[in-house]
């Protein structure tokens, strides 16, 4: 399912970016606020998903400085999967999912660097309150998970800086987790605690 959505997401990178010229100084048509999500819920509308991830996100930012950044952020999701497997012939692959699957609901603050005009480096700490079901949408229990994402990435700036897409790397690691079921523990063990991913953030800029 992600790697579709990193494709479709690729996609509209290069068609938007044919005429793309040189980015302008990040002070040329600076704007304090923005709001915005990540394209990550395009995988909401994958036809025929058996784990559709349900995905929803909402940011709001607040430039400090032209390159300092801090945010909040909401998401939310549901997964059925070790979120420790790598991309490859395991992910997602029939036999290595949860007996059920975990909703997250995860509150996030973030910063934000610029270091050369659109080029960045940002942290991100979710908060993920989670939600464990068996394989018949039961509740088995409440858990907790902190993340930690780095990117490193680029900012790409459209209509006169009012809207924008910042096509990243990512590593989100967990170094809390806690009150996972003993099911879902035996399945996720033998995985790593971290995760490479592309970040697909994009937003509306405003005074």
């Amino acid at each position: 399912m992600q790697k579709k959505i990193v494709f479709i997401s690729l996609v509209l990178l290069m068609t938007s970016t044919v005429n793309l010229k040189a980015q302008p100084s990040l002070k040329d048509n600076f704007k304090r606020f923005y709001i915005g999500s990540s394209l990550y819920m395009l995988g909401n509308f994958i036809p025929n998903d058996k784990n559709r991830p349900e995905y929803v996100q909402l940011n709001f930012g607040y430039r400090v400085t032209t390159k300092d950044v801090v945010s909040v952020e909401f998401k939310r999701s549901v997964y059925a999967w070790p979120i420790g497997i790598p991309f490859g012939p395991s992910f997602d692959a029939p036999g290595l999912n949860y007996p059920g699957r975990a909703r997250i609901l995860a509150p996030t603050i973030g910063y934000q660097r610029f270091w050369w005009k659109g080029a960045y480096t940002s942290v991100y700490a979710l908060n993920a309150f989670e939600k464990y079901m068996d394989e018949n949408k039961k509740k088995i229990g409440n858990g907790y998970t902190l993340y930690v994402n780095f990117h490193v990435g680029y900012q790409f700036k459209f209509f006169k800086n009012r809207i924008f897409f910042e096509p990243a790397i990512g590593c989100s690691y967990w170094p809390i987790r806690t009150n996972v079921p003993e099911s879902f523990k035996k399945v996720e063990e033998k995985w790593n605690n971290y995760f490479i991913q592309p970040g697909l953030h994009f937003g509306y800029n405003f005074n």
